[in-house]
């Protein structure tokens, strides 16, 4: 379509017009911690947030690094992140692989646990969780987080992959069990190569939503050496003065390995958020 034909059109060009609004609403917040970081925290008591800065500084992200220590603080959450994330989907893709492609007595209802599950608010399994940890001898270890993890996102991403497994012509595993391959190399060697849109969109998502943590890592976790980078931003709160350039300064900072993983994964991103639109 031609950009003359687009724009005869009124309800496209409302439309075009409604998502750049929405876009815009979307990038303030961004915009807005950005102005925050690149100035001075005198500034921001002076004249406001939404001035415009006089005076543009990077001081505040070396600040940050340093009196955040986010050099520890940032290798601890890849410690939790990756082997979290890389548990969770082994596990959801055999079970999603399951629940897909046999059919057995009590399927839907493990299904329905595992949708149950992602209904239910973490805030209410705190203390469940703790003692649980703690009876376990795993409080205070990243082992006993990184399992929390794996459990917790079990649900989302089984309900995910099995919906998806579903759509793989059934000829194809045929074809492979007459030639004599076994379930687990059918799973590794033929549904995984063909799960690959959907594990990269589920995997940019989990290590954003477990790398960003911060209610866990505070519940299970005491030692601050062994708190990811969501919890140590907190170190830079002061007592009775916060330094709000700091400390946005710091989220910025701590932002960036997720943004570098969605731009090497967006086209998997993109193309697992769309799978089925034009079937």
């Amino acid at each position: 379509m031609s950009t003359k034909q687009f724009f005869r059109s009124p309800w496209r060009v409302l439309g075009f017009i409604v998502l750049v609004i929405l876009m815009l609403m979307w990038l303030v917040p961004f915009f807005s911690a950005l102005m925050t970081a690149v100035r001075t925290n005198e500034d921001i008591m002076r004249r406001g947030f939404w001035a415009l800065p006089n005076e543009i500084t990077l001081e505040n992200f070396r600040v940050a690094w340093d009196r955040g220590n986010l050099k520890r603080y940032i290798p601890n959450s890849f410690i939790i992140t990756i082997p979290a994330l890389v548990g969770t989907l082994f596990l959801s893709s055999l079970s999603a692989y399951a629940l897909a492609r046999f059919r057995f007595k009590g399927n839907r209802f493990i299904l329905f646990l595992y949708v149950g599950g992602m209904m239910l608010p973490f805030q209410v399994l705190m203390m469940p969780v703790f003692r649980l940890t703690d009876a376990l001898g795993l409080y205070n270890t990243h082992l006993g987080i990184i399992l929390f993890h794996t459990a917790f996102q079990l649900g989302f991403c089984t309900f995910l992959l099995r919906n998806y497994m579903r759509t793989v012509p059934n000829e194809i595993l045929e074809a492979a069990r007459i030639d004599g391959c076994s379930e687990f190399r059918i799973w590794w060697q033929i549904m995984m190569p063909l799960t690959v849109p959907a594990l990269a969109a589920l995997a940019t998502l989990e290590f954003t939503w477990i790398f960003n943590d911060y209610l866990w890592a505070i519940v299970l976790l005491q030692d601050d050496n062994l708190k990811p980078v969501t919890a140590g931003l907190a170190t830079l709160q002061g007592q009775y003065v916060m330094d709000w350039t700091v400390i946005v300064a710091g989220a910025l900072i701590a932002t960036v390995p997720t943004v570098i993983l969605f731009i090497f994964l967006q086209r998997y991103f993109i193309e697992g958020l769309t799978l089925g639109a034009t079937k």
